[in-house]
């Protein structure tokens, strides 16, 4: 069954979601620890990331939380449209997060593929199992059905080895790193963050009750080992029907 809630707008949406991920990383903490999150990039999380960080900084065990990346665009970190970038503008230092556990997506390598064979090793170095087990993946809609940085008839669609690839993609920056589906199907929980009406069709195809990958990406994601929630405002949802409404916690 897919889980899908709509909001009235992203405000709603971003409080409803913080207040869960608030949640789900301090329970995974209780559980075992620590707890490891992958953030989304892009331009929509960005309400999201401020609301973890001024309603939820005293909510979340941050010193026993671990940074990772879903994707990164192949520029500097200092680069405007990093991801990197923008999470920790919006988030990370605002919160008292130690700098050894936030993993970015390295950009250095002259070879992008380099740069994802690095990044993978930083992964299997910290879960140690045959695939990362996030406690949260956080992911978009792109308005072409992408998610992370896996667009549309992307070889990285059949990717079933690798955790983490260099891709070629339409938008640009072209180069970028993303995580493979694999490598994020297999979390504890993913959440899905859609906004705006520019991504109505594309939900619908999400969602669809026939996936089709090649030409939406983002429909792959619903098979997953854990948890998967997608959180929609109405101008996103206008397509599609809600299986629940209002607040998310």
């Amino acid at each position: 069954m897919i889980e899908l809630r709509v909001f009235l707008d992203g405000d709603r949406l971003s409080e409803a979601l913080a207040c869960a991920i608030a949640e789900r990383l301090a329970m995974g903490v209780r559980a075992h620890g620590s707890s490891s999150i992958a953030l989304s990039g892009g331009r929509t999380p960005r309400a999201l990331y401020d609301r973890l960080a001024h309603d939820h900084r005293k909510d979340i065990p941050w010193a026993h939380v671990h940074i990772f990346w879903s994707d990164e665009r192949y520029v500097p970190p200092e680069d405007e449209r990093s991801n990197y970038r923008m999470a920790r503008e919006a988030l990370l230092r605002h919160v008292p997060v130690p700098a050894a556990n936030v993993h970015r997506m390295p950009t250095e390598p002259a070879d992008p593929r380099d740069a994802a064979t690095a990044y993978e090793g930083v992964l299997r170095a910290h879960f140690g199992s045959p695939w990362p087990r996030f406690d949260l993946v956080l992911l978009g809609l792109g308005d072409d059905g992408h998610t992370a940085s896996i667009f549309p008839g992307s070889p990285a669609l059949d990717e079933a080895e690798r955790w983490v690839v260099a891709v070629t993609g339409p938008l640009e920056p072209r180069v970028r790193l993303t995580l493979t589906l694999p490598a994020i199907t297999h979390a504890t929980a993913i959440d899905v963050i859609v906004s705006g009406s520019s991504k109505a069709e594309p939900l619908r195809q999400a969602l669809a009750d026939n996936p089709d990958p090649w030409h939406c990406p983002a429909s792959a994601v619903r098979r997953t080992d854990g948890a998967l929630v997608w959180w929609a405002d109405a101008a996103a949802a206008t397509h599609v029907r809600p299986s629940a409404n209002g607040p998310g916690c």
